[in-house]
């Protein structure tokens, strides 16, 4: 390995050489790349026409599918960031237009955007936004939606009145390009019925129905029952703000990234407030719903549960605490300021506190009804995870090791985890790696990714269901585009939440040569260690023929600052000078480089703007 040395431009340059065995992870993560990058175009010749739209269903209902069809190509978009192909991107675009067309000819978009669903579904989708932007800011299409899908939000759109200023509030859990939808009908829920008969009644107050147990169901699909379920629910859920809307704090804070507009960060900022202060009103507790006069249950008898995607249904406890996490993250990542994630932390610890002992297991409820608190369950470690990634405060590390001593069983990773839903890859034996507590991670998350990836194209090969009869999720299962453990494993995060996270990271690359973000080809990246004041990567070529450059940003918006970095090298740490948002590292044919770099999180105005690739 040569001397670093210091660039007489303005980004630093380390410099790196001397031809090594690369190590297995190395080899194999860059293989994955490339059999995902293989993998790409059979699945989506098998899931889309010529023209990109998907096979399935010709006609829809208004409120269903605009989501499922985005997620079947979601991961494309984030697989290109971390170094996929050209024609994954190129893929990646043209279905996002492809899938905007149909679904709007369906009847169910206006303007590019649902014309009213909730906030739950809208999420699921719209991170493949922002995953497009990182892919390059630079196209004017990407800009001109992200303002125009804010000002739906914001109030500033005539067209979709979303927002009611005075009360400071969403007008209602379903809305969109049109603006909240304040009646819904049976075509509206033709075919959510069925799915919906799974889960347990929206109301406790059911006519000729059993409700001794508080999980009970009621068959949506009966014509009476669905009549009765209908009225309640245009009576008490279609007027009210609910936690689930802030979720839409990521589609203002994607326009701020384009634009560092203030009036983007001050909307997010304001209605994450409103939260806040209806939360400490109710003592603690977030209110699943405020009528359109501004007061907590004024549609609903007056409780503060038992709204839309609320305490109760349909997820219960996951809706209040996911939408708290999404906003209070985009809140931090605009301003550096870490009580932003405290609506959160609150309600996490207000399950945390009704914890009991069922079968000789710490237990919490996942919901909240007129009987009280009920549906207990293990907690689950997602959202604490992230919690911690995003604050790195010994605060949120506290309540891991409370709730999760052990860190018991985080090493196993479930199987088939990235069967559907983009691939979302579970953070735990991730953060026990980062912990020191996991050394084959590196193996175990590309064995799985492997196996999940031939998984999906077994499915694809066996897959002779009717394609023009198929309802939107069912290519979701048979994407082999499953890049979320090599981004965890790449880039030192547990990877976005996904329902509407954005993608915060200690480190993001670039490829130079190429001025496209991503590894370069043959470069592989390991992450083994990530703090508030910094992150420690190997970077490997695996090519030993040629050097490679590549590109390091601190933050995927580039909104932390490197401060400094220690260079690993036969035994000894030498010091290299580093103030900025970009250090560039050149590998020499088969070389590898160690690097601990100091980060000052939060420390610059986050945006989509690509780095001077010249400088």
């Amino acid at each position: 390995m040569g001397d670093p040395i210091t660039s007489p431009l303005r980004v630093p340059v380390i410099a790196a050489s001397g031809r090594r065995l690369p190590p297995p992870w190395a080899v194999r993560q860059r293989d994955l790349m490339q059999r995902m990058d293989a993998a790409a175009v059979p699945f989506t010749e098998h899931a889309t026409r010529s023209d990109g739209t998907l096979r399935q269903y010709t006609e829809w209902c208004s409120m269903d599918g605009t989501d499922n069809g985005y997620e079947a190509f979601l991961s494309f978009s984030l697989f290109y960031l971390l170094g996929g192909g050209e024609e994954v991107h190129t893929i990646a675009r043209k279905e996002w237009e492809a899938i905007t067309w149909q679904y709007t000819n369906y009847g169910t978009m206006e303007r590019e955007f649902p014309i009213g669903f909730d906030w739950f579904h809208h999420s699921e989708s719209y991170t493949y936004l922002s995953y497009l932007a990182l892919a390059n800011p630079g196209q004017h299409v990407d800009r001109v939606r992200a303002l125009r899908f804010a000002n739906m939000y914001t109030g500033d759109d005539p067209e979709a009145p979303n927002w009611d200023a005075d009360k400071r509030m969403i007008r209602g859990p379903l809305n969109g390009s049109r603006g909240p939808r304040l009646t819904t009908t049976e075509q509206d829920w033709r075919f959510h019925r069925p799915l919906l008969s799974d889960y347990l009644s929206p109301f406790e107050d059911i006519d000729g129905v059993d409700t001794s147990d508080p999980l009970f169901k009621v068959n949506w699909t009966d014509d009476a029952m669905f009549e009765q379920i209908l009225t309640r629910f245009n009576e008490r859920m279609t007027r009210i703000d609910v936690p689930l809307n802030m979720s839409a704090a990521m589609i203002v804070t994607h326009a701020y990234l384009f634009t560092g507009e203030e009036r983007f960060r001050q909307w997010v900022l304001d209605y994450l407030q409103v939260w806040e202060e209806r939360c400490r009103d109710n003592g603690g507790i977030v209110p699943d719903n405020i009528g359109p006069g501004g007061t907590v249950g004024e549609l609903n008898g007056g409780q503060w549960w038992g709204g839309y995607y609320g305490w109760r249904w349909p997820h219960g406890a996951r809706n209040i605490v996911e939408s708290s996490l999404v906003a209070g993250s985009c809140a931090l990542l605009m301003t550096g300021d870490r009580s932003h994630l405290n609506l959160c932390r609150s309600q996490l610890d207000l399950l945390w506190a009704q914890r009991k002992m069922v079968d000789g297991k710490v237990m919490v409820p996942a919901r909240y009804g007129g009987q009280g608190w009920f549906d207990y369950r293990e907690p689950a470690p997602l959202y604490y995870i992230h919690l911690y990634y995003l604050s790195q405060s010994d605060e949120d590390l506290a309540r891991l090791d409370e709730r999760f001593p052990d860190r018991d069983g985080f090493e196993t990773l479930p199987p088939g985890w990235g069967r559907g839903k983009a691939g979302p890859c579970p953070p735990t034996a991730w953060l026990k790696f980062i912990e020191g507590g996991h050394p084959d991670y590196p193996d175990a998350i590309l064995d799985s990714t492997f196996d999940n990836i031939c998984g999906a194209m077994d499915r694809i090969d066996t897959d002779d269901e009717d394609r023009e009869q198929l309802h939107c999720s069912h290519y979701q299962r048979l994407n082999p585009v499953i890049s979320e453990g090599i981004v965890q494993m790449a880039m030192g995060t547990p990877a976005a939440l996904y329902n509407g996270g954005l993608l915060q990271t200690h480190l993001f690359y670039y490829d130079p040569q190429r001025g496209r973000p991503g590894l370069p080809e043959h470069v592989s990246a390991l992450v083994d260690k990530v703090s508030d004041s910094g992150v420690r990567v190997h970077l490997v070529n695996t090519d030993p023929v040629a050097g490679r450059a590549i590109l390091l940003q601190s933050g995927a918006f580039g909104e932390h600052r490197f401060a400094g970095a220690r260079l690993q090298r036969e035994g000894a740490t030498e010091d290299v000078p580093i103030d900025g948002k970009h250090l560039r590292v050149e590998l020499g044919p088969a070389a590898q480089v160690v690097l601990d770099l100091d980060l000052a999180r939060y420390a610059n105005q986050p945006t989509y703007a690509l780095p001077d690739f010249d400088a």
